[in-house]
């Protein structure tokens, strides 16, 4: 079985969270995907946060993982980054991101990707280290993304309503939280 590593990054400023509105399916997320060979995962938040947002990263520490066993051909792992901006503007890549914005804890934006919930979560809070797991099975499987992105065109539904009956339908109650994570310690500042 094959694992797909992907990183995503936590951009915590006062009290707010950036979100990007992904293109492909109108739904908000943190900035991130795939680590590139040779690349650490670190790296790999802080060159998605530029390459989407236009904004330059300081990674500050791991908030945590999160897993999806035998999800899409393969185990997924996520690793979520909390950072602050360093330099930059908020400039959306078109291509990639419809929409960047910061949102307080009370106030994020719907539909959200389902499993970027708890690391945002768990940023806001300051948590270091903690590890998420979905146990249920997909909501349905794709071979791959073309084929992904194939049947979303031919569907006939918006690209969100798409996201959210074949892929964003997992049921959150089947997430586990295997590890608790810490609270980072005096100085290592998450926003």
């Amino acid at each position: 079985m094959t694992l797909h590593l992907a990183a995503a990054v936590a951009v915590v400023e006062g009290n707010r969270i950036l979100l990007t509105k992904r293109e492909d399916f109108a739904v908000w997320c943190l900035p991130g995907g795939g680590i590139e060979a040779g690349e650490s995962p670190a790296a790999a938040a802080a060159r998605e946060a530029r390459e989407e947002t236009g904004l330059e990263v300081e990674v500050t520490h791991l908030v945590g993982t999160h897993t999806r066993p035998s999800w899409q051909g393969g185990d997924t792992c996520l690793l979520v980054y909390a950072a602050r901006a360093v330099g930059g503007a908020l400039r959306p890549d078109p291509r990639e991101v419809l929409e960047a914005r910061f949102f307080g804890p009370d106030a994020l934006p719907a539909p959200l990707f389902w499993h970027h919930a708890s690391p945002i979560e768990g940023a806001f809070a300051g948590v270091a280290g903690a590890a998420w797991r979905y146990t249920g099975p997909p909501p349905r499987r794709f071979a791959s993304r073309a084929e992904l992105y194939a049947l979303r065109d031919r569907s006939g539904l918006t690209r969100q309503e798409f996201y959210l009956r074949h892929v964003g339908a997992a049921d959150r109650s089947l997430e586990v939280r295997e590890a608790l994570g810490r609270f980072p310690p005096p100085g290592a500042a998450h926003g």
